[in-house]
Formats: structure tokens, sequence, C-alpha cells
């Protein structure tokens, strides 16, 4: 006989069957956002300098200027030779945090920096000694009001770890346009994502896409005459992603004005 408290536990079942299958389904289908999925912590030692050190001011070796009206602050560090990469990894991001020393670090802490500078090599010490930058030694040189966000500053010279990630950014990436007659000049600044530039190529509207060639830390450059042309930028970052900004000066553009552009995801 036909049971109707029988059909409809049997019909329950069979949608928590069904139901619990499709949540399983998706969850083992979903990206992992696990720890194991950013690069490996690797070794190294850090510093910092004073507040009174005018080097925020002036810039650095990566050529943003001044780095607080830049929109860098203080999340900044100049970079030891063998992690500077002559420039090539001018605006990476990296994640630092203190290890192996208890009386100093602060537990549970890290920083997020932006390598906008270089520490120079001292060869007139061992690198084991006072060269600090010297190679082979990877070496972060902090502010000190981020140096103590993971130690204490009577640490001074400690052991931490780094590792690469990507860069988060408020807004487009800036484009510093300066030059003078055919020589153009570009610096390109708060770029998301990879945060390191590969290529930089320009587009006037009289023209097609010129390659421009790195001057010096994130200074691009090329000889062309385009004034009173619109002008577009395509950007490659060192992980080989490219971005294109359409007509980001205007055709009325002057040597000494910055624009912004699209902005890669972080």
């Amino acid at each position: 006989m036909f049971s109707w408290t029988s059909f409809i536990l049997t019909f329950s079942s069979f949608l928590l069957t069904v139901t619990a299958h499709y949540y399983n389904s998706q969850t083992s289908d979903s990206p992992s956002l696990s720890s194991s999925s950013l690069p490996e912590w690797k070794s190294a030692r850090a510093t910092y300098y004073a507040e009174a050190d005018p080097r925020d001011a002036v810039g650095g070796a990566c050529g943003y200027g001044d780095l607080e009206r830049g929109g860098y602050g203080k999340a900044t560090a100049g970079l030891s030779t063998v992690l500077f990469e002559k420039g090539q990894i001018c605006g990476a991001c990296y994640e630092v945090r203190c290890v192996e020393d208890l009386r100093w670090c602060i537990p549970g802490t890290s920083i997020i920096v932006t390598a906008t500078n270089f520490c120079a090599p001292n060869y007139g010490f061992p690198a084991d000694g006072g060269g600090k930058c010297n190679p082979p030694n990877p070496h972060f040189v902090l502010p000190i009001e981020i140096f103590e966000k993971i130690a204490i500053w009577k640490a001074s010279n400690m052991p931490i770890q780094y590792r690469r990630i990507k860069c988060r950014k408020e807004g487009g990436m800036r484009f510093t346009i300066n030059g003078n007659g055919i020589f153009l000049s570009v610096l390109i600044s708060n770029v998301g994502g990879a945060g390191d530039l590969m290529a930089v190529k320009i587009k006037g509207s009289r023209t097609g896409w010129l390659s421009m060639n790195r001057n010096w830390g994130q200074n691009w450059h090329l000889n062309a005459d385009l004034k009173n042309q619109p002008l577009s930028f395509e950007i490659t970052t060192s992980d080989g992603l490219t971005l294109t900004s359409y007509n980001v000066a205007p055709k009325d553009w002057d040597f000494g004005q910055s624009f912004e552009g699209k902005q890669f995801e972080s």
C-alpha cells in the first residue's frame, strides 16, 4: 500500500544527498587562498635609518622622488645588491617579519614594504662585518617607524624573513612626464600587481607603439617628438602581465605634469 510518510522521508533523503554532493563539489573546485599559494619565506637581515635621514625626501635609486608625496609613505625599503637587480626590482612589494631573536622581535607581526631604494655595498668592510649590504648578503634597510612595527629599535641589525607578494595600491598608475624637446622621460609609479616593470611602450595619436628604454630605476625614456598628441601607455610587469591605458595624457600635456592611468589588480 502507498504510504505518503514513507515517500516524504525517501524524497527528503534524496534532496539532502544531492545538496551535499553539490556543495562538496563546489568546495573542492574552488581556488585555494591558503598560505601555501604564497612564495616560501627566505632569510635575510634588516637595519633601519633614523627619522632625520633625508632619503625619504630626495627619493632614491628608483627615482620616485619624495616618497611621502608620491604616496609610498614610510612603508618602503632599500635593498642590497643581490636583491636590487640593478633597479629592475623597483616597485616590488615584500612581506617582512622578525625571526629567531626573541628578545627583540614583536611576536605575530609582519610588515609590507615597497622596494624604493638601493643599499650600496661598502667594500671597505667584509660582508660578515660592517658591509651589511655587500654581496652575497640579502639585506633590507627600513625607516625606523616601519622597523619598530616588527622589532624593538635596539635590535639594530636583526635576522628577518621575507617573501614577495602582490602590491595593493590606491588609485591608478601614475605617469610623470619629464624631458626637453624630443627627449622624453617618464617616471612610472604606484604600480599594483607585481609592482616592478619589465617593458614600457608609448603611443601618440600620430605614431604606432614605441618601445621605451629604462633610464634608471623606474624612469623610462626615448627620443621622439610626441608634443601636441594625446599619449597612451602599454605597461608589462615582471610576471608577464600587460595593461594598456589609452589617452592618459591629453593633447596639450607638458613636461613636469603627472597623469593617472589604469591599475593592475592585486
